[in-house]
């Protein structure tokens, strides 16, 4: 991929195919390190050959190995790189299930952003009018907030998720937000 006086142009396709093969050799061999970063190469190999899906999924799997390494920071990063490839795609399913899956990665660790990547995740389920697909994401938001003794935020987003019911007509879950929020003991269980 690098330029030199003889090769003018980088030759992305095949550049891009060693990096998976080498991304794949590195997992296999548990250097987490080298298989994230020969990921990393490999997406923006994608990126250049105009693919942004399979870019996506290679970035994915860097934030899984970034993951593996314990570097929140670029769990984030590489989730969030992977949700805005999706939505490149015009897929916003496969884009908010790449951040909740950084923000079920960061739940112990970094809960206050977790609890945002939850929030950006239902929002794109949200402006795509598929609030039925969010109800899980709601739920572990909530939940996160309960552990964090955040009561009232919790019930900020127990109450987004009765709206997100009553317009998908899931008067089921409607009905345990309603619980939920008038018997507060029940805070403990959820």
């Amino acid at each position: 991929t690098k330029l030199s006086l003889t090769r003018w142009s980088a030759d992305w396709k095949s550049a891009t195919l060693l990096y998976e093969q080498a991304a794949n050799g590195f997992r296999v061999s548990k250097d987490y390190e080298k298989a994230k970063l020969a990921f990393e190469k490999a997406s923006k190999g994608q990126e250049m050959l105009a693919s942004p899906w399979d870019a996506a999924k290679h970035i994915e799997s860097a934030a899984a190995l970034a993951k593996e390494l314990r570097n929140w920071t670029e769990v984030i990063d590489f989730y969030r790189r992977a949700s805005e490839l999706y939505m490149q795609c015009d897929r916003p399913q496969p884009a908010s299930d790449s951040l909740a899956k950084a923000a079920r990665a960061l739940e112990d660790a970094l809960p206050d952003d977790a609890v945002q990547l939850y929030t950006d995740a239902c929002v794109i389920l949200e402006d795509d009018g598929k609030e039925q697909m969010a109800f899980d994401l709601y739920r572990a938001a909530a939940s996160i907030y309960v552990k964090l003794e955040k009561f009232t935020d919790a019930a900020t987003f127990l109450l987004r998720l009765g709206l997100a019911a009553d317009k998908c007509n899931a008067r089921n879950s409607q009905c345990k937000v309603r619980l939920y929020i008038l018997q507060p003991n029940y805070f403990r269980y959820y």
